[in-house]
């Protein structure tokens, strides 16, 4: 069984406002990235809160969902990716991989989370990455071989660091969309202006 963590505890400084609830589709960010892995078949799906719980709270009521409060979310990425896998783990001890995914990437679907684990089937490697503007990054697939990497992550460091670190591991999935992820307003009126095309 595959698990998920999203990535959710963010203060979207840039932002202004909480990016986890802005609309999409008839839905927040935040839900349609919880829609996608419960859709995909991911479980446990872990979702990681901090900045904004209180708000973000109510959008994942109904959602067949875990909820992990980061209450060092401030302290960088890698505190949220610790909270969210330790409490996978803790609640799915048997979980054979974990996905990472981040909710301020809107075309982040079904269909590419299930590729993501199929590539894993396939492949055998024990990292699956996203490849976009040339880089390699999340969504990203761990193979239980990982966890403790993931675990050991610094306050700052994300899971691209593992990525980069270990080329030989790296199975690459072509996700180009992938690049479109949502840090400022710009970005946000960029990407609606062009997925209304």
């Amino acid at each position: 069984m595959t698990g998920a963590v999203i990535l959710a505890a963010g203060g979207s400084s840039r932002f202004g406002q909480p990016k986890q609830l802005l609309p999409f589709r008839g839905k927040t960010l935040l839900r349609t990235i919880v829609n996608a892995a419960c859709d995909a078949g991911c479980s446990p799906v872990v979702v990681v809160i901090g900045s904004d719980g209180e708000k973000i709270h109510p959008e994942l009521t109904n959602a067949k969902v875990m909820k992990v409060l980061n209450a060092n979310w401030q302290r960088g990425i890698g505190s949220s990716i610790r909270s969210g896998v330790q409490a996978l783990i803790d609640h799915a001890p048997d979980v054979k991989a974990i996905l990472l995914l981040a909710c301020d990437q809107p075309a982040v679907n079904a269909r590419v989370i299930k590729n993501l684990i199929r590539t894993h089937e396939t492949t055998k490697k024990e990292i699956v990455a996203s490849s976009y503007a040339d880089t390699a990054g999340v969504p990203a697939l761990f193979d239980r071989s990982l966890f403790e990497r993931l675990l050991s992550l610094g306050d700052e460091a994300g899971a691209k660091s593992i990525i980069l670190q270990n080329p030989e591991c790296v199975a690459q999935f072509a996700f180009p969309e992938g690049a479109i992820d949502i840090d400022t307003w710009e970005d946000w009126e960029k990407f609606k202006n062009s997925s209304h095309k």
